[in-house]
């Protein structure tokens, strides 16, 4: 559950221990596998390295978003900068889509090798070694920053959470592949790239899946029928207020963005109808962030059409 409660100052200080835990885990596992791989003869080992490596790279983009996306709003940016958190989810799911693509091309070359005859060399202990432990690493560290990243409402460390999984995943493919070609013989050899081609797909998947997320917000979409049918109902709600209205949403990173119209009675005072507005604002704030921004147009009910 999101922690509506977090100040913005804990919530960068959480994402950035979590993605420095990441990046020395990722560099520490992504130069075992490697030396593994080489050693071990195993291409699926490889590929599952060089998805390691990939990590350094949507680390980095996380530390450098959330030190963007902390700063308060200014004359330049009157919603603050949220929005380089989305962004930042949108390179890491193009990063992921990369990622996946070159291991679903590498897997495919070598299984098509394969098919005509042309077994990969057998892979050795030490390929296997290496995935069994980077999948217990790399699951541990995903588990650990997507319950960080919803506890803090962070598309964007859930990306990352995300490439942390596709790289266990990556690895639990190279351990079935590995294991199988070692205790099968060398016709099924062709068993390492295999699982390295079909792990490819769910990486893919997740990946356009976080893309989809990414593009809907930066292109200003509105908030679900539900949350908007809860924002209607809390105006709604409010002493003096009948048919709230011209409901606009949107989310810029972890906050949302509210534009709402509601009716008053038309001979209530100036200070009546701002005691109105504030409870909204305050209802709606204290339901979805204190960082909500909240905007309450009022309108005489004599004048409504």
């Amino acid at each position: 559950m999101n922690d509506r409660n977090v100040t913005g100052h804990e919530r960068t200080a959480a994402a950035n221990r979590v993605t420095w835990l990441g990046f020395g885990v990722n560099l520490v596992l992504a130069t075992f596998k490697m030396a593994a791989g080489i050693f071990g003869h195993s291409g699926a080992m490889v590929a599952d390295a060089m998805h390691s490596f990939s990590d350094f790279a949507t680390d980095i983009v996380v530390l450098v978003s959330f030190r963007l996306g902390s700063k308060p709003a200014d004359d330049g940016h009157k919603y603050g900068h949220g929005k380089y958190e989305t962004l930042a989810a949108a390179i890491i799911g193009g990063a992921l889509l990369l990622a996946g693509s070159g291991i679903l091309w590498s897997g495919a070359v070598t299984v098509w090798h394969s098919v005509r005859g042309e077994h990969p060399a057998a892979p050795g202990g030490n390929a296997l070694a290496a995935a069994i432990v980077s999948l217990v690493f790399k699951e541990w560290l995903y588990r650990r920053t997507v319950a960080l990243g919803k506890r803090i409402n962070s598309q964007t460390v859930v990306a990352n959470a995300w490439h942390h999984r596709s790289d266990a995943l990556s690895s639990g493919g190279a351990l079935i592949g590995i294991g199988g070609a070692m205790v099968l013989g060398e016709r099924w050899r062709v068993l390492d790239p295999l699982a390295a081609l079909v792990l490819s797909l769910f990486i893919i998947k997740v990946a356009l899946e976080i893309l989809a997320v990414s593009i809907r917000e930066l292109s200003e979409e509105a908030l679900s029928d539900e949350v908007e049918a809860e924002i209607m109902r809390i105006a709604a709600a409010c002493p003096g207020v009948s048919h709230p209205h011209n409901l606009r949403t949107r989310r810029i990173g972890p906050d949302i963005a509210v534009d709402i119209h509601v009716r008053v009675a038309a001979d209530m005072r100036v200070d009546e109808a701002h005691a109105i507005t504030s409870k909204i604002e305050s209802e709606i704030r204290r339901r979805f962030g204190q960082t909500s921004f909240v905007s309450i147009h009022i309108e005489p009910e004599v004048y409504a059409v």
